[in-house]
């Protein structure tokens, strides 16, 4: 197990050897394996790249985020012309439903809304506007259509949800993906038990996302040790 200087000193090692980030404006503090990192970056999108690079480093248990985004010069837009580059962007993403997603900007922050029905799809409305220049937040409030709600609940939907979940962590890269525990309720997941890794968190609630009939995920898995 890592010692928060050992992690701190990784962290840091991660976000320098990143090219698409500029390190030397990040400060980085750990306690009890929190990291938490502080200072400011010139876009959005680096401030996502600084926490997934963060998140990738072993032993971080969680992460805290003070960045600020400072928009200068050519990067600044009015909350108008960030408004119509947005509904652009996501006109142009294939996998989103055309005039499904409603846009609002406030000071440079984007707030989505709407309804899809996937959770790749919701993911992907944020993923296509990050690195528009002038956001320097996103708050993502699109939901999920009730179901795929096709499957009714039933005992048997139940148990079928939960065999599919389970499949699909076996197949991925998880490395002890037993000891991962799903719960179904309706079309609510609860995963717990224990991974490894950050990443291997995020591969088990993918493998929860992607399964048809699940509209909400619970994470309560812990890292080991």
């Amino acid at each position: 197990m890592k010692t928060d200087t050992q992690l701190q000193r990784d962290v840091g090692a991660e976000l320098k050897w990143d090219p698409s980030v500029q390190a030397a404006g990040i400060g980085v503090e750990v306690k009890d394996g929190v990291v938490t990192l502080a200072g400011e970056v010139a876009s959005f999108a680096e401030k996502w790249r600084a926490e997934s690079a963060a998140l990738r480093v072993a032993g971080v248990k969680a992460m805290s985020t003070a960045l600020t985004v400072h928009v200068s010069g050519l990067s600044q837009r009015s909350d108008a012309d960030l408004a119509g580059a947005v509904e652009n962007v996501l006109t142009w993403t294939s996998p989103l439903p055309n005039g499904g997603i409603q846009v609002m900007v406030e000071g440079g922050w984007v707030t989505l809304s709407g309804e899809v029905d996937w959770q790749f799809q919701k993911l992907a409305a944020a993923d296509s506007v990050r690195s528009l220049m002038g956001v320097v937040g996103i708050n993502n409030q699109i939901s999920l259509r009730p179901a795929l709600t096709a499957k009714a609940i039933k005992a048997e939907t139940r148990a079928e949800i939960k065999a599919e979940i389970e499949a699909a962590l076996k197949r991925s890269a998880i490395a002890d993906a037993q000891a991962i525990r799903v719960a179904v309720d309706g079309h609510e997941v609860t995963l717990s038990g224990t991974v490894s890794s950050w990443s291997e968190k995020e591969t088990a609630k993918h493998s929860a996302w992607g399964t048809p009939g699940v509209n909400s995920v619970v994470d309560s898995l812990a890292l080991a040790g």
